[in-house]
């Protein structure tokens, strides 16, 4: 039987005891240690064939009919054993003297038996409320994620054709290099599973087929460092967590400069978190402004909640033309 239980057994037989001892000529010490024999020994009898005999109780709860009083009948002969065993009484003596009372006592026992009973069957409905709660959150959460990557994946889509159109009126070559790997880049995002997560090696992979396609267009201005420890290459992430944290500093941190710059992408152990780290070289801007608060930055955000809720959080550092961190923070998976 579990502690809580067991524990809820012992004050109600507590209080039985009690109350027998106000109408009884027997001392509190005796009729305690009765009521605490009966009581746990019904409580084990209930419990144990109630696992072996009920199951699902919300399929077999009237099994629990039969179980009741047959379980206070044993438990209230096994309580009565147990106290001769401890106090060298003699339980048959009392059933020969007083057997109003003896009969009594076990009217007592049926009631503290049913009273058992709705303890166990509250608690397992309770129990399986709770289950189907963290299911329905679970599959909001999933049904969250799915939706905001249909609605980050057309937007990297778009902004990835618009840099297209662009480069198609300056350097047709060098165009067509980057629709060829548009094309092997959708290829294997489509073919990819359509899981909300995925391992962070997975991640990073599809981080280094985005910046060698950007690289085509901004040529040598871009350089980028991706940093992954082996020991963090499985760990779970959201599918296209980084992606618009990167779309930012190529779009608002390295374009705007001349000389362009570097994009560091690092997965870091701190403590029993992932850290994750997109950083860039760029022009920076005020921490404060709306465009810290744009579509990339706000999609990660709601991301990170409805996978982790308050386990996820991302910090945020700019500093004008010396360029901006973002460390993203989300529990280690085991």
């Amino acid at each position: 039987a579990d502690r809580t239980g067991t524990a809820q057994s012992v004050v109600l037989n507590t209080v039985i005891a009690l109350a027998i001892t106000l109408f009884d000529n027997h001392s509190l010490g005796l009729n305690l240690v009765y009521s605490q024999c009966i009581g746990l020994s019904i409580w084990v009898y209930i419990e144990v064939a109630i696992r072996a005999l009920v199951g699902d109780w919300h399929q077999h709860a009237r099994r629990l009919i039969p179980i009741v009083p047959i379980a206070v009948v044993l438990g209230y002969v096994t309580g009565h054993l147990l106290t001769d065993l401890l106090l060298g009484t003699t339980s048959f003596a009392y059933w020969q003297k007083t057997p109003r009372m003896a009969w009594g006592m076990l009217f007592v026992s049926l009631i503290a038996g049913a009273v058992i009973s709705w303890v166990f069957v509250s608690r397992e409905q309770l129990a399986a409320e709770r289950q189907n709660l963290e299911i329905a959150r679970r599959q909001a959460s999933e049904a969250r994620l799915k939706l905001l990557e249909t609605q980050l994946e057309p937007h990297m889509l778009f902004n990835t054709l618009a840099n297209l159109r662009v480069l198609i009126g300056t350097d047709p070559q060098r165009a067509q290099d980057m629709l060829d790997r548009i094309v092997a880049y959708l290829r294997a995002t489509l073919s990819a599973s359509r899981a909300t997560s995925h391992p962070l090696a997975r991640e990073f992979d599809r981080l280094r087929d985005y910046l060698e396609l950007m690289s085509v267009r901004m040529g040598p201005r871009m350089h980028y460092v991706l940093d992954l420890p082996p020991d963090l290459a499985d760990q779970s992430v959201p599918t296209l967590l980084l992606q618009p944290l990167v779309e930012n500093s190529i779009k608002h941190g390295l374009e705007p400069k001349v000389e362009g710059g570097t994009i560091t992408v690092r997965a870091l152990r701190d403590g029993q978190r992932l850290t994750l780290q997109v950083s860039d070289t760029g022009v920076g801007f005020d921490s404060e402004a709306a465009l810290s608060n744009g579509f990339g930055l706000a999609q990660v955000r709601e991301r990170l909640t409805a996978a982790y809720a308050d386990l996820g959080t991302v910090e945020q550092t700019s500093t004008p033309g010396q360029g901006t961190s973002i460390l993203l923070h989300l529990p280690l998976t085991p």
